[in-house]
């Protein structure tokens, strides 16, 4: 029998190509997507959560929304709140996916909190060349952006890009391309598990130091 998965969902190309690989994965049944977020969006992405629902019905899933009081609560209220969250969604679940692409720790952090629930962890891009996973993305047709850049370790000018082949041609030198020393963040618009695409449109630029986000809004059409 198909495992019931559910996909932890950071709006971006990471947690989408995951989500990509397991519907077409016949060991998985995807059933929901859960996303935690801070004051109304996703920390990091700087995703509204309005956009959030909006990649979601696309999807045709139903959305887990775990509200924390910060971006980085110490981890036995993250580990807590992400658990309380899945155990009260309804869902029937036997996995939990992640979009993590590098051996650096998180698998173990990840299943120390999720496998004492008798829940499976499943890394599907774990491991694997950045430069492979981004190509992967832009090939499947996964319709994505840069929203946010670390100004310490990449030039702003790459703010609001499409992230394409012309983009990962001009990264500079020692930049991942899928930004996994967190050189930049992504929101995806469309993909081929979306009905349709998400309408997005600039809404403004904020500047927090080393960090530039690009804020998008759901356009006048979606409201």
């Amino acid at each position: 029998m198909k495992k019931r998965v559910i996909v932890s969902w950071s709006s971006g190309k990471d947690s989408t190509l995951t989500l990509c690989r397991l519907i077409a994965n016949d060991n998985y049944d995807v059933v929901g997507l859960y996303t935690t977020f801070v004051n109304g969006e996703v920390p990091f992405q700087a995703t509204p959560i309005d956009i959030v629902r909006s990649q979601a019905a696309q999807v045709g899933l139903p959305l887990v929304l775990i509200e924390l009081d910060e971006v980085f609560p110490p981890n036995t209220i993250y580990q807590a709140a992400v658990i309380d969250g899945i155990q009260n969604s309804g869902l029937n679940i036997d996995a939990v996916a992640f979009g993590d692409m590098f051996c650096n720790g998180i698998e173990q952090y990840r299943r120390s909190y999720i496998e004492p629930q008798g829940w499976e962890c499943v890394f599907p891009l774990l491991g694997q060349s950045s430069e492979r996973l981004a190509k992967e993305i832009i090939d499947l047709g996964i319709v994505t952006h840069i929203s946010t850049i670390d100004t310490s370790q990449l030039d702003p000018v790459f703010l609001g890009r499409r992230y394409d082949h012309q983009l990962l041609e001009q990264l500079p030198d020692g930049c991942d391309p899928c930004g996994e020393d967190g050189e930049f963040h992504t929101l995806v618009t469309d993909a081929p598990c979306f009905s349709q695409a998400v309408p997005v449109e600039l809404h403004t630029t904020i500047n927090e130091g080393r960090f530039h986000h690009h804020i998008f809004r759901l356009s006048k059409q979606e409201i």
